[in-house]
């Protein structure tokens, strides 16, 4: 093997970052073996030599001479060895110098790919080894290929997967255009390692925040909670923890320059930035915004179950596009919010109070308005000339059995229903 296979194995080491003692072992491993087929030696008594400065590689069976041959995988009878080594005698141990050229064509490339192989296994470990421990990691690639919505893109030393599934709604990409996105996770497929990307995750929206906010890079503002409907809107809770620093003001930026460069990263997707409280009323008052909360009722503490009551104007507002408003809000605060108009608790509260009210019946007002008779039974009635309530109130039983088609029973549910007025 001359010098020039030597230097493309080195260059090889050095491309893929794999461990030279591991491509070495492996030629190795690969040249014991064809010695083995070749010669019928055991693993042990072969030794290869690689020198990397000459470009060399020595290779030699060793065997032990004696008279009687019982193992041929390690020993050698004095006849045979004394055709290698003319001074020989029973209990030697002699070296077969071994020539490359002399196990053929297919022995040759039987080591070759094992070589070649061994290398790929090697690359793939290596690279999930360096992406294993980047997970919530912004890279940044080029779009290799756009696949039934699925993009494949080039980053650093492999080719990463950015599923349409992890891919912002109506954004759309082309071949060597550059991408950035966060690497969501790193798999250890049969084919190789696969690693994930994903531009909807609610951790690649506080990195941006991060990157593009000193004070958050810093500790001095900490984004507390993220809720996100990916190419839409998201909502970000912000705390500060230097009372010289307005959480909500350092994230927006002068003029809203730092919360405009990652709307324009995000394909313009909406972003609410609010004051994070530990005042569970006070946090969720601030997730509605722009709605304005009138009150605040929490029913259940440990379920988190919480009443909002908003002014009848306010309340489409609160719920938002399609209830997108009252989704986030959901999500950033992590309460279940039961979102009602003022009119309907004040409706509740006197329901409560007083029980459900029967409206008054008008005296002056139509029979038709008592309950129990029916509109027949109202026209015979205004037909005999009891047209009111107060009229029908002075009659008697014997007046209403003289009204035809009226009978003593019917007569008596009148009067009934009379008195209930």
């Amino acid at each position: 093997m001359n010098y020039e296979v030597i230097e493309a194995l080195g260059q090889i080491i050095r491309e893929k970052n794999i461990p030279r003692e591991l491509v070495w072992d492996t030629i190795k491993s690969g040249l014991v073996a064809a010695v083995k087929k070749r010669y019928g030696t055991g693993d042990d008594n072969v030794r290869i030599h690689i020198d990397e400065t000459l470009g060399t590689i020595e290779m030699a069976a060793i065997w032990n001479v004696v008279g009687e041959v019982e193992d041929t995988e390690t020993e050698i009878d004095l006849e045979a060895a004394l055709a290698l080594k003319p001074d020989t005698q029973v209990g030697d141990q002699i070296e077969q110098p071994l020539l490359i050229e002399e196990f053929g064509r297919n022995a040759i490339q039987a080591v070759k790919q094992v070589v070649v192989q061994r290398v790929r296994d090697a690359e793939r470990e290596n690279i999930f080894e360096i992406y294993k421990d980047r997970v919530n990691e912004i890279v940044i690639g080029s779009v290799q290929q756009v696949d039934r919505g699925n993009i494949v893109v080039k980053i650093e030393q492999t080719e990463a997967l950015l599923p349409w599934r992890e891919q912002i709604r109506r954004e759309r990409y082309r071949q060597g255009e550059s991408i950035r996105a966060i690497i969501l996770d790193v798999q250890n497929a049969l084919k190789g390692p696969q690693v994930i990307l994903s531009r909807t995750s609610e951790v690649f929206l506080e990195i941006l925040f991060r990157m593009e906010v000193p004070e958050i890079h810093e500790g001095i503002v900490e984004i507390k909670a993220s809720a996100r409907e990916p190419g839409d809107r998201s909502k970000i809770a912000v705390l500060s923890h230097d009372d010289r620093v307005d959480a909500v003001g350092a994230c927006v930026g002068m003029k809203g320059t730092r919360v405009q460069a990652v709307v324009r990263e995000l394909n313009n997707e909406r972003i609410d930035i609010v004051p994070w409280s530990n005042d569970a009323s006070a946090f969720v008052t601030q997730a509605l915004r722009p709605a304005e909360v009138y009150q605040v009722q929490i029913l259940d503490i440990e379920k988190k179950d919480m009443r909002v009551v908003v002014e009848d104007d306010q309340l489409s507002l609160a719920i938002g596009k399609a209830g997108q408003n009252a989704r986030l809000a959901v999500k950033l605060t992590g309460w279940n919010i039961d979102l009602i108009k003022r009119s309907d608790l004040e409706k509740q509260l006197i329901s409560e109070t007083f029980g459900e009210l029967q409206p008054e019946t008008d005296p002056e007002g139509s029979i038709a308005e008592i309950s129990g008779i029916s509109g027949a039974l109202c026209k015979k009635l205004e037909d005999a000339g009891y047209t009111t309530v107060e009229a029908l109130q002075q009659v008697t039983l014997q007046d209403l059995c003289e009204i035809p088609g009226v009978g003593a029973v019917t007569a008596e549910k009148i009067i009934v229903a009379i008195d209930g007025l």
